[in-house]
């Protein structure tokens, strides 16, 4: 997940400030009032999924004019796999698991690539035309940067790189594995956005995107994969309460799919859709739920463990044309608080393709080879040791089936400890 939930734990706001002149009149003049402001400023500038990851640092420019945040973590995990070990110690990807070779029965991993560092930046903040910059990075290539998040907003606008619209990254349980449920839509895009909240309270909100596609196909001898010349368009709505901490947000994109016929000599477009259904609530006193559930139609991109896969577009039969396949997924989890500082979680996620069998002389690819079904189970305990200080362990199972009932499952036991600041 592509989804790092312990940045949740980050707390407070910026206790740094520059040398500047005085503020104005309505400008905050205590310290504990301006720690309050830049807090909401952060939070409302936060990527979805991220509100309180707001910086302990931060810069306060003239006049309030602007504030700037710089935070991160460090985090280091540990663990153990067995059955048929992941070569990936911080993303448990379910369509990865493969019967392991001889001998290769169990692996330890430990890594610290899940370290971020990100840069929260809001300027004009009192004003219409606030602004807001988002930077985020962790280490996930071999300790080498990979850019997480890059947009500015203004507006209701929001324009660069961030998770898709069609996601819902609030409503993710959490885990120690960035990867989280295999159901997941957190697909990281370049995109543009607008968001209008409406409604008596501002409960309401409604989203209009454009993003580059995200395209995987299996094509077969008579089909090439072609640029997209049609972008992505997802639409969402929103109601939201208990001052924003639950939501239900009902989802949809649409899409156009275009691959080339050698043997007509010309590209061929094909309708892609999905609907998605996320959220989060508070069912009882200290226990949170979290849920999400996604079907759709050449839709396999945006769901987590399908992406890259090539089951977009697939062959059917010994037709030439590509054909977009069904897929479906979905994930529950469940949260208790035993106290502010220690809290644990358990959920199940299940991801299902419909790809219908195509004759194994007509694609390089075997149908009976690929992806049918993956389960993802996971249980976890957290505990704040302080304010900056994280430790958790967990437990995941992981289990991927193929269209001709070949399978393999992989356990994984770990831990981590985090610092933030």
């Amino acid at each position: 997940m592509k989804k790092s939930i312990i940045l949740s734990l980050l707390a407070g706001a910026a206790t740094l400030t520059t040398l500047a002149a005085p503020p104005q009149h309505h400008e905050p003049t205590h310290a504990a009032d301006l720690k309050s402001v830049a807090h909401k400023h952060f939070t409302d500038n936060a990527p979805d999924g991220l509100k309180d990851a707001v910086p302990h640092f931060a810069i306060f420019g003239k006049e309030g004019k602007f504030y700037v945040g710089l935070g991160g973590t460090v985090k280091l995990t540990v663990g153990e796999d067995w059955g048929s070990p992941l070569d990936n110690p911080n993303e448990f990807i379910t369509s990865d698991i493969q019967p392991a070779a001889a001998g290769n029965k169990s692996k330890f991993q430990a890594s610290a690539m899940q370290s971020s560092l990100y840069v929260n930046f809001v300027a004009l903040p009192d004003s219409e035309n606030k602004i807001g910059a988002f930077i985020g990075m962790n280490f996930l290539n071999n300790y080498v940067p990979v850019l997480q998040y890059a947009y500015i907003k203004w507006r209701g606008f929001k324009g660069g790189y961030d998770y898709t619209n069609f996601s819902d990254n609030g409503a993710m349980p959490p885990t120690i594995d960035y990867e989280g449920p295999n159901a997941s839509t957190a697909i990281t895009v370049p995109m543009l956005s607008y968001t209008q909240t409406f409604g008596r309270h501002k409960n309401w909100s409604a989203t209009l995107g454009l993003e580059l596609p995200q395209y995987s196909i299996t094509p077969n001898r008579y089909t090439n994969e072609v640029t997209q010349g049609v972008p992505d368009i997802p639409v969402s709505l929103k109601y939201s309460w208990n001052s924003g901490e639950d939501w239900v947000k009902a989802s949809a994109i649409l899409r156009n799919l275009t691959y080339h016929n050698v043997q007509a000599d010309k590209n061929v477009d094909v309708a892609g859709w999905g609907v998605s259904l996320s959220g989060t609530s508070e069912f009882l006193p200290k226990l949170r739920g979290f849920w999400t559930g996604v079907y759709g139609v050449g839709i396999d991109s945006y769901i987590q463990d399908l992406n890259g896969t090539g089951m977009d577009l697939t062959p059917r039969g010994i037709n030439p044309a590509l054909k977009a396949s069904k897929a479906w997924g979905a994930f529950g989890g469940l949260q208790y608080n035993f106290s502010e500082d220690v809290y644990a979680s358990i959920s199940y996620s299940h991801v299902r393709n419909y790809a219908k069998p195509w004759a194994n002389n007509i694609s390089d690819t075997e149908w009976g080879t690929q992806y049918k079904y993956a389960q993802y189970a996971v249980a976890n305990v957290f505990w704040n040791i302080n304010s900056i200080l994280t430790t958790g362990v967990e437990y995941i199972y992981g289990r991927r089936v193929n269209n001709d009932c070949s399978q393999a499952h992989t356990n994984r036991a770990q831990a981590m400890i985090q610092l933030t600041f």
